[in-house]
């Protein structure tokens, strides 16, 4: 439930923020309250939790920034309406064909931009790159520098929007794949970011700063999956074969205080097993409790208690043909239950 959770725990944040920033209404701040405790209850999910947040948290990015990528890309499909848009999101049928001119200027700009990126003016060099793609909209490194400024703002889903267009207008252009894995990595999409790094190094496999980054959002990736699965409830017994396991598990247990010696199990242990509980219920209801009551070895075996012979062994029980049949159809009836019906 991990990716769920950090959903959970950004829908709560926001929620939060917006009362905090004034976004909302006094008047709904109380409703809101309640419904950030019962979404956060309902998931399982504490924002007040050190460990937990530190776990869950998709810091820097924010619901909003998030959801600002998906809208971004999800326009990017659409034909530009204005050519000022032609020329932030490129095309290759839709792209200005720039003069020398053109190409002379877009450079000087890109020389501002990187001066004001060495004195970590971002938001000038933001300008800079940008007056540099309206003059030549056909030069990758433009897109790829702006992304780079972008992400030193942590406007990371800006500089993804960059970085693919820096590779919609040269596909071969490495540099810019490694600014696309960065932002991902940042957002903490981490299996996109190893994606990007995965295509870069295609194109060239001795790159260090790609392999450095896929190496990272590789572990990363590999660590949620084995948070999702500790997260994971344990599996259901689907047969008489797990109830077999789960009986001679109980039988090999201490008998409780008082019961009869034969190595029989703890009956104790037995009622309060909830898997056994669950059983018991399923089988009322599927009538497998009239079928295991009418099998002979079940009455073989109430026989021998009666005449003094004690209840036989788990290892016996489960060697016994006949009351291995018993323990089949019990599974059998539960695992019907559980699971429900084969077919649709």
């Amino acid at each position: 439930m991990s990716s769920k959770q950090q959903l959970v725990l950004s829908i709560i944040d926001f929620l939060n923020t917006s009362i905090k920033d004034g976004t909302v209404k006094q008047d709904d701040v109380e409703a809101l309250e309640i419904a950030s405790q019962c979404i956060g209850e309902a998931f399982d999910v504490d924002p007040t939790d050190a460990a937990q947040r530190t776990r869950l948290s998709v810091k820097p990015a924010t619901l909003p920034t998030i959801f600002d990528v998906f809208l971004k890309t999800r326009a990017k499909m659409d034909t530009p309406a204005t050519p000022a848009a032609a020329a932030a999101t490129p095309s290759a049928s839709t792209l200005k064909v720039p003069t020398a001119e053109d190409k002379t200027a877009a450079e000087s700009f890109k020389a501002k931009g990187n001066s004001h990126m060495s004195t970590r003016n971002y938001e000038e060099a933001i300008a800079a790159y940008g007056k540099a793609i309206e003059l030549d909209p056909t030069n990758p490194v433009y897109y790829s520098n702006r992304a780079a400024a972008h992400s030193s703002t942590n406007n990371h889903t800006d500089a993804i929007l960059d970085a693919e267009s820096a590779i919609e207008v040269e596909p071969t252009f490495v540099k810019a794949y490694h600014r696309l894995g960065h932002a991902h990595y940042s957002l903490s999409d981490y299996s996109a970011a190893a994606a990007a790094f995965r295509r870069g190094l295609e194109l060239d496999p001795s790159n260090a700063s790609l392999k450095s980054g896929l190496q990272n959002a590789e572990s990363r990736v590999v660590d949620e999956d084995a948070s999702t699965t500790a997260d994971a409830p344990p599996a259901a017994p689907s047969g008489g074969g797990g109830l077999a396991e789960m009986l001679r598990g109980l039988g090999s247990g201490a008998l409780a205080p008082g019961a009869p010696p034969g190595g029989g199990p703890d009956l104790a242990s037995l009622m309060n097993n909830p898997m056994m509980m669950q059983m018991a219920q399923q089988m009322m209801s599927n009538g497998g409790l009239e079928r295991m009551m009418s099998n002979p070895a079940l009455a073989n075996m109430m026989g021998r208690v009666q005449s003094g012979g004690g209840m036989p062994s788990m290892d016996e029980l489960l060697s016994d043909p006949g009351l291995r049949e018993m323990a089949s159809q019990l599974g059998a009836g539960a695992g019907a239950g559980a699971g429900g019906a084969g077919r649709s």
